[in-house]
């Protein structure tokens, strides 16, 4: 984990160079959707009223800084909630999570002009709230922090359609705050880490007519070694660390008017450690959108 501070610190020392003079390349699409209904006290027929809100944006900030770096950051924001009413009393219960999803990346890639450049990413995922203990709700928890580094290469750069791949050395730091021990009844923040090969593909096109646009981004790591691989040995689990992860996002976005959105995010996962079968989660809204740059 010390070696990206050090690949940073290069990058300070080479963005000394005289600054390009090209603006910063930025955007920010956000949206809102909301699902409402409700029924009478009389109303015969066991419905219940229910509410669901989400907001998702994704935003974008890219600079050639001089000749030599690109930099390049996203960040994912997701958040959402459902009130269900109780179908005897009518009573509205507390909200429940739908979604929760705090996604930033920065990319410095090297521009040498030859087949592939050299890059150094760090990647900060979390969420806004963590529920998964109802006695210890914890903001900004877990955390995982991702620090890669090697080699990549721009397949395609134009106005509308972008496709880029990375293969290097990564680093996972895995960090849970103020965990509650059940049996003591105590908090500890449990940390630990591990490191590999990592394959970051990001892709993004116009589609139907340039009326739907599809970012695409898929993400393998195979880690090499595991911290805490020692405590599980001997456990049916010990080699589940050995085993590739994977993470699929798609984000289809079309804009219906000038503040009318309909939008489709899926994400599968892979994570053997979490669970022997694939996860997928798919989210379809129509609703409010806005362009803010």
């Amino acid at each position: 984990m010390k070696i990206l501070p050090a690949i940073f610190m290069l990058i300070i020392i080479v963005s000394i160079h005289p600054v390009s003079a090209e603006p910063w390349t930025k955007s920010v699409d956000a949206n809102i959707t909301m699902t409402q209904y409700s029924y009478t006290d009389n109303w015969a027929g066991g419905e219940a009223g229910a509410m669901a809100w989400t907001f998702f944006s994704n935003s974008l900030a890219e600079k050639q800084i001089n000749d030599m770096i690109n930099n390049k950051n996203t960040l994912k924001l997701l958040f959402g909630q459902t009130h269900n009413q109780d179908k005897d009393t009518k009573k509205w219960g507390k909200p429940d999570k739908s979604n929760d999803l705090i996604d930033f990346e920065s990319v410095f890639r090297f521009n040498l002009k030859t087949y592939v450049d050299p890059f150094a990413a760090l990647r900060i995922e979390s969420q806004f709230f963590d529920t998964s203990n109802s006695d210890n709700k914890r903001l900004f928890n877990p955390l995982t922090f991702t620090e890669s580094f090697g080699i990549s290469r721009v397949i395609i750069k134009e106005e509308k359609r972008e496709w880029s791949a990375r293969f290097g050395a990564g680093f996972r730091e895995f960090i849970n705050r103020d965990f509650l021990d059940m049996q003591t009844n105590k908090k500890e923040t449990k940390t630990s880490n591990d490191g590999g090969l990592i394959f970051v593909n990001d892709f993004k096109t116009p589609l139907a007519e340039d009326r739907i646009l599809l970012t695409s981004k898929l993400t393998v790591f195979q880690a090499l070694f595991y911290s805490e691989s020692d405590k599980i040995k001997g456990t049916p689990e010990e080699n589940y660390w050995k085993t590739a992860d994977i993470e699929w996002e798609n984000i289809f976005t079309a804009s219906i008017t000038k503040y009318l959105m309909v939008n489709l995010y899926t994400q599968l996962l892979y994570d053997k450690e979490i669970a022997r079968g694939g996860r997928f989660k798919q989210m379809l809204s129509l609703g409010l959108t806005y362009k803010l740059l």
